[in-house]
């Protein structure tokens, strides 16, 4: 007993000395910025009510129609766990491979008295924590409307909190697993590559799997639930019994139907699974979680040596030559040499760091299967109504996916400068051009893709060029809006003793930004329905488009270029 007792006291050292530090970091936050916190709360609590009422008036609404509610509620259900649970097994494989092995509080831990396993299960932990937040946030909603739309037990909520705290464990541990298992066997660099054609494979299985299946007028004349099962047949992987989303999903849905024992079956099946692989990541990691540290940091070096192990003269020219990416950057011939070196650097760390770009490339490349898929029913949308309420849901989603990606990526950048911002500082280069540098290609990088997603959804929805028109420009001013916003609170709001971005994401500076983002995308797609020259069938009276393009510009400027001016002004004020 005291040997295990032993064993477990640096995790819980480690765990409370964590634990104190987000909780003094919080209290000084709300006590030097209470108007701010008290806006990111009632945001929280706004979206946490605005989720829950969508959900339970979609419910409703599908309850209206007998026979068809039960087949769709559930299939809906199986398809949202099953997709949640790839994205969370992706989401903890790459942070977990950061917070690792590119963590120096890793290192640190490693030159203490501390057991290589205590390790592995403190950063399994915080890995899970950090990937598997944004999932509670989004499912809690979902599953308090479903069981106020069936009527559940009060005791079916504790059981569903039980049930995903269970489900969390399972993505969480398989991430881990591959991350030592990659980190073992796969070089950086290889690993990249890897993670870059797997997400392009995706985009073309996608693109082929979700093809919907042809109806034809004898298939129409048949029963309903049968065409109906024929056109979700593409999304029958999601029951399949061997997935941990399905046990989840069953022991829900039979829970809420009355079905005890059923559902205690699949909640048996999933504590079994989640202690097995718990416990094997507890206990039974930690060599391989070391062995896979030291490939790591042992590979790679500027000096190669020979078989005799002296230093290899040639390797050391090449390593001193000009790089690949050095060279290619040498066509941008308008650019000063400084300002070149400037955006090599951004580059190569923003590359570097696996976590910054993977969780956003699986998003993107979910965006562009969807658009890509628009072609195969876009001949069906006839009614002027619907083909516009699509190319808004798409303005609204990829406006969505340019927010997360400016406060993910272009917040973080000035923080990452880290203690060496005083080298940045003493540049000739100078601390405004440095800033002002970032948002400019920061908004070039995010406008390029979100561009071309808002172009291909246009071109699949066969929209005329007017309305193509409007949609790029609406996108152009938004992400120079967003970008601006990200660039100055993130100036404003900086956090230079943190190095891992999700980290300085998680903070008050970073979750302001995000909450103004979407306040901000929310109002814009708003005022640019009712300020479309063809809203209500062409008939919108001038004074109502003059106003709505008035209310888009002036809250465009208001967030997006003061904080960008307020950043300019600080980083000019400020002492290295």
């Amino acid at each position: 007993m005291n040997a295990r007792a032993a064993t477990f006291s640096p995790l819980r050292i480690i765990v409370s000395a964590n634990l104190v530090q987000s909780w003094r970091r919080l209290r000084s936050v709300g006590e030097n910025s209470r108007l701010l916190t008290a806006v990111i709360i009632g945001f929280i609590g706004g979206y946490a009510w605005l989720s829950y009422l969508i959900f339970s008036k979609s419910l409703r609404f599908v309850q209206r129609f007998p026979g068809l509610d039960t087949l769709l509620t559930e299939r809906m259900i199986y398809l949202l766990f099953a997709f949640l649970f790839f994205l969370l097994v992706f989401s903890n494989l790459i942070i977990s491979y950061t917070n690792l092995f590119r963590n120096k509080e890793t290192t640190f831990l490693f030159s203490l008295p501390v057991p290589r396993e205590t390790i592995f299960r403190w950063k399994v932990i915080e890995s899970t924590v950090l990937a598997s937040w944004a999932f509670l946030f989004l499912i809690a909603p979902l599953l308090l409307a479903y069981g106020r739309a069936n009527n559940a037990p009060w005791h079916f909520y504790i059981i569903t909190v039980f049930l995903i705290a269970l489900f969390i464990v399972l993505p969480a541990v398989f991430g881990a697993f591959a991350a030592v298992a990659l980190a073992r066997f796969l070089h950086r660099r290889t690993f990249q590559a890897v993670l870059v054609l797997c997400a392009l494979t995706t985009v073309f299985l996608g693109r082929w799997w979700l093809k919907p299946e042809p109806l034809t007028d004898e298939m129409l004349e048949t029963r309903v639930i049968e065409v109906l099962d024929r056109m979700l047949s593409k999304t029958r992987f999601a029951q399949f019994p061997l997935l941990p989303s399905y046990w989840v999903s069953a022991s829900v849905l039979n829970y809420a139907e009355g079905a005890i024992r059923t559902s205690v079956f699949f909640a048996l099946v999933l504590l079994s699974n989640a202690l097995l692989f718990g416990w094997i990541a507890a206990f039974a990691m930690g060599s391989f979680f070391y062995e896979a540290s030291s490939a790591v940091h042992s590979r790679g070096g500027a000096l190669a040596k020979n078989i005799f192990g002296k230093t290899d003269l040639r390797s050391v020219r090449a390593s001193l030559a000009p790089s690949l990416l050095e060279r290619a950057f040498r066509i941008f011939v308008f650019l000063r040499a400084d300002r070149r070196a400037l955006i090599l650097k951004d580059f190569r760390v923003f590359w570097r760091d696996t976590t910054q770009w993977g969780q956003s490339l699986v998003l993107f490349g979910l965006l562009a299967v969807y658009i890509i898929n628009l072609r195969h029913f876009s001949h069906q949308l006839n009614n002027p109504f619907w083909i516009d309420l699509i190319s808004y849901l798409n303005l609204g989603a990829c406006s969505l996916n340019l927010a997360t990606l400016t406060t993910r990526f272009v917040y973080p950048q000035f923080s990452l400068e880290g203690k060496r911002i005083w080298i940045v500082g003493m540049a000739p280069l100078g601390m405004v051009r440095v800033v002002i540098i970032k948002f400019l290609v920061s908004t070039t990088a995010s406008l390029t893709i979100t561009l071309l997603l808002v172009l291909g959804s246009c071109y699949m929805l066969r929209m005329p060029w007017e309305r193509t028109v409007y949609f790029s420009y609406a996108v152009a001013i938004m992400a120079l809006t967003l970008n601006g916003l990200a660039i100055g609170l993130g100036v404003l709001y900086p956090n230079f003793k943190e190095d891992n971005p999700s980290k300085i994401v998680s903070g008050f500076g970073g979750t302001f930004c995000l909450v103004l983002s979407f306040l901000y995308i929310l109002v814009s797609v708003v005022a640019l329905g009712f300020g479309a020259p063809w809203a209500r069938g062409g008939t919108q009276p001038l004074p109502a488009l003059l106003t709505a393009w008035s209310v888009f510009a002036i809250i465009s400027v208001c967030i997006g270029w003061i904080p960008l001016k307020l950043a300019i002004r600080r980083v000019r004020e400020i002492e290295l």
